[in-house]
């Protein structure tokens, strides 16, 4: 019996064979010499591929599967980035070697550029960009990829890397896991294994090597832990864990449908956090009350790795489509929260040059300085505001001059459009992170500013008690029950049932069971989470009672 420890990409107990998909990612890419007379022949042979290979994922995008389209949807833009293709082809009229190998080094050298930013999530498109161009490639050599259909029922599937198409196959046939050597949470891969509920590992260095074809796997994602011939008595305790989880996930999904209700007639209204498009599709599917926070800063993300600013159009389809997605259920998106742990890695972003970043020129203050950015943002939300119910949120407030300053953008950006005769809801609800101590101990003026509060936790609790919740050393220091903070947060529940408006929380202390008792005691009746955790919620919140979650409350001050 062996333990390999890696990167949890998706919860869940998988026990089987282990199906090793070879990969051709590292095949030999041939550096040739061509003449002159050979140069057109090979661009001829780089558009026929490129044709192809829009052809097979457009293929794909014949599917009810919502998350599958959007994957698809965002390889098919890469094989269309018209600039892009240019750089490819200015590279290759300036050297002399062949169209191959020209694409992988242009290819690679984009990607390399995007995981030296050090953000795990442009690492992700990287991968993307490798995966989508190494199949232009591959086709033009005439490689092919790996027999999926081969493939067992129940098997753990083992590779150094996939391509999200491959995996949606894979996903469709049942599989029990999956385990790569690339990847990371916010990867595609991981988004399509959550969807899917296929467990995942990913980050298992040399796999191809560690884990031989057909040898017996126990994955416990729970714990990012793979055991590699497990004796019989781990496999029984295993299967065991994965029968108990089986019979209470089925359990839970009885709560998909049901509001949460405590067991003395409370309603709780429950949204869920998430950072794409594909998430929104979960958080339906999950039963959701509609969106608490959709992190717009991931868009922007995604854009910059093709070193982009996105624009209105982009943004406006996105946030429609969220808005589709929920079916007038209330969504609210929050405003570019950039700076701090949140890179941008285009010139003019805030970045991790400042002293502080995280005290330095983030969130709403970049956004106020740079005018240009914020009302495209704003352009784009307000004209989605017709395809749902949308509610505005501005990150890191500490003055309120600055939701001041925002209104004063906003009724600019609604005359620009009137004029445009573009349709908008003039009455879409403007409300703000409470994230900061500032922000918390003048909730009551605040709340006369705006339209509802979202009591962001994580940041509060870092804020108020000076812990840095990303720092190993400190993090035994990090907690949401400290005394300061549970007062930050009466005080705001206070102000916004004083002003009349509506107050949630948005941070890990909502999805924590211990937490969730004392916020609901404190007077919280909405809360947004991982929308993976909405029916366990559920399921909890069924069996408590009002008058004693109070009672917790109060004991604890």
């Amino acid at each position: 019996m062996k333990l390999f420890n890696g990167i949890s990409a998706a919860p869940g107990i998988g026990i089987g064979k282990i199906f090793t998909v070879s990969s051709i990612k590292n095949a030999q890419i041939p550096k040739i010499l061509i003449q002159e007379a050979e140069r057109n022949s090979g661009w001829l042979r780089f558009e026929s591929s490129l044709q192809l290979t829009k052809e097979y994922f457009s293929s794909l995008l014949n599917t009810s599967n919502k998350e599958q389209q959007s994957v698809v949807q965002t390889y098919l833009l890469m094989l269309e980035d018209t600039e892009f293709i240019g750089q490819i082809k200015h590279e290759y009229e300036t050297n002399s070697f062949n169209i191959e190998f020209i694409i992988d080094k242009k290819v690679h050298e984009s990607a390399d550029q995007l995981k030296a930013i050090g953000d795990a999530y442009l690492a992700e498109r990287a991968a993307d960009i490798l995966d989508v161009y190494g199949r232009v490639v591959h086709t033009m050599l005439g490689y092919k990829s790996a027999d999926l259909g081969s493939i067992p029922e129940g098997s753990i599937v083992a590779a150094h890397s996939l391509q999200p198409s491959q995996a949606m196959m894979l996903f469709q046939k049942g599989i029990d896991g999956l385990l790569l050597c690339e990847g990371g949470v916010s990867s595609h891969m991981a988004i399509l294994a959550r969807t899917y509920g296929v467990p995942a590992v990913f980050g298992i260095d040399k796999i191809e090597a560690s884990l031989p074809h057909e040898a017996e796997v126990i994955i416990d994602a729970n714990k990012a832990l793979v055991i590699l011939d497990p004796d019989l008595e781990t496999k029984k305790q295993y299967t065991q864990h994965k029968t108990e989880t089986e019979q209470r996930l089925s359990k839970l999904a009885a709560f998909i449908t049901k509001k949460a209700v405590t067991k003395d007639g409370t309603v709780i209204q429950i949204f869920a956090n998430i950072g794409s498009v594909e998430e929104a599709e979960i958080a339906e599917k999950e039963g959701a009350d509609g969106i608490g926070l959709f992190r717009t800063e991931f868009l922007f993300m995604s854009a910059a790795e093709q070193g982009l600013l996105i624009d209105e159009e982009t943004q406006y389809k996105a946030y429609s489509s969220v808005l589709e997605i929920m079916k007038g259920k209330p969504v609210t998106i929050r405003t570019l929260d950039a700076g701090g742990d949140k890179v941008i890695p285009l010139a003019g972003m805030p970045g991790r040059s400042e002293k502080n970043p995280l005290l330095g020129n983030r969130a709403i203050r970049f956004c106020l300085t740079r005018p240009d950015i914020f009302k495209t943002q704003l352009r784009a939300l307000y004209r989605s505001s017709v395809h749902g119910k949308l509610k505005i949120m501005l990150p890191l407030l500490t003055d309120i001059e600055q939701i001041k300053k925002t209104k004063k953008l906003i009724h600019e950006v609604q005359a620009e459009l009137e004029a445009e005769n573009k349709p908008f809801n003039k009455t879409t609800p403007l409300g703000i992170m409470i994230e900061t101590p500032a922000a918390a101990i003048t909730a009551d003026l605040f709340a006369a500013q705006c339209d509802f509060f979202s009591i962001g936790t994580n940041d509060l609790t870092q804020y108020t008690i000076s812990v840095d919740r990303d720092n190993i050393e400190t993090a035994p220091l990090f907690s949401e029950m400290h005394p300061a903070v549970l007062r930050m947060i009466r005080y705001t529940i206070a102000s916004a049932h004083q002003a009349g408006i509506p107050v949630s929380v948005c941070g890990e202390m909502a999805s924590r069971t211990e937490s969730l008792e004392v916020l609901i005691g404190l007077g919280v009746r909405n809360i947004s989470m991982s929308p993976k955790k909405i029916s366990e919620i559920k399921a909890f919140l069924s069996q408590k009672v009002l008058s004693e979650m109070k009672e917790i409350a109060d004991t604890i001050q």
